[in-house]
């Protein structure tokens, strides 16, 4: 933990106040956030992106969340009495098992332009003139990253609910089911409220996980002209490009602070659950 944690970490936070002259100060800190990078403040919402890393996040954050986590849920509980049920969810769990960067190869084949999954299902319900190649473009490259992420990501939160659910009393629903309630109500009244820890695991390792993204940014090289550019990608950009370490350690810093600020009150409400 000293050695492969603690150490990286003080030392980072320290690399973040040293300029590249030598001196000492807060310098890196003004000139990252400052950034169009960081976040594009000439850049309105209607011009489409890039709208800056940080905000980049935020909406991956915003538009990923509840996605995986509903697609995830209702998974679960579709599945759960289905023969063939687990072979499904198998399935479903593959995209977990892919390397990232493996996914980010095939998602460029999902969006290709001509033979595309998504774009040759769009052709078959009739919306051909919106086939195109979504990652090309700056204005849907973010937006198709995120989509790809969806699919991801829902297989863990599929499988963690789905444990859930095996830790829910039958009592519970047998007891519903002779006061007649219906399947709708009983869903809201017995499963969620029951599926509480299980989501409060979902929401914080999924929130850790997407302020991390990386891979499949990586792969797009940030998308045209850094529309889906993310800050642990301005990090690397930073590091290993402009070899600029302290900035870079900005990056990591701001990036260490959200996560272990999420961590933490996360882990708190886990524990009150």
């Amino acid at each position: 933990m000293v050695v492969f944690v603690l150490f990286p970490i003080v030392n980072t936070i320290y690399l973040s106040f040293v300029q590249n002259d030598g001196s000492f100060g807060l310098a890196n800190y003004q000139k990252v956030i400052s950034s169009s990078d960081f976040i594009n403040y000439g850049r309105a919402i209607t011009a489409g992106p890039p709208y800056g890393a940080f905000i980049h996040n935020m909406i991956w954050i915003m538009l990923h969340l509840p996605m995986s986590v509903i697609f995830g849920l209702l998974l679960a509980v579709l599945l759960r009495d289905v023969k063939g049920g687990t072979i499904i969810k198998s399935i479903v769990f593959l995209a977990m098992i892919i390397p990232m960067v493996v996914g980010g190869v095939l998602l460029r084949f999902v969006y290709n332009g001509d033979a595309g999954v998504v774009n040759e299902f769009l052709r078959l319900i009739g919306l051909g003139e919106m086939a195109r190649d979504w990652l090309a473009y700056a204005n849907t490259c973010l937006l198709g990253l995120i989509m790809g992420t969806v699919w991801i990501w829902t297989g863990f939160s599929m499988i963690v609910y789905s444990a859930g659910l095996q830790g829910i009393p039958v009592d519970l629903y047998e007891a519903a089911e002779i006061d007649g309630a219906s399947r709708w109500r009983t869903f809201w009244r017995i499963t969620v409220p029951q599926l509480r820890s299980a989501t409060i695991v979902v929401v914080t390792m999924t929130l850790l996980w997407v302020l991390k993204v990386f891979d499949l940014v990586f792969i797009e090289f940030g998308g045209p002209g850094g529309s889906a550019s993310v800050m642990a990608f301005q990090m690397y950009l930073d590091a290993f490009y402009a070899f600029n370490f302290g900035t870079a350690s900005v990056w990591a810093t701001l990036l260490t602070v959200m996560t272990f600020g999420i961590a933490a009150y996360m882990v708190k409400r886990m524990s009150e659950a």
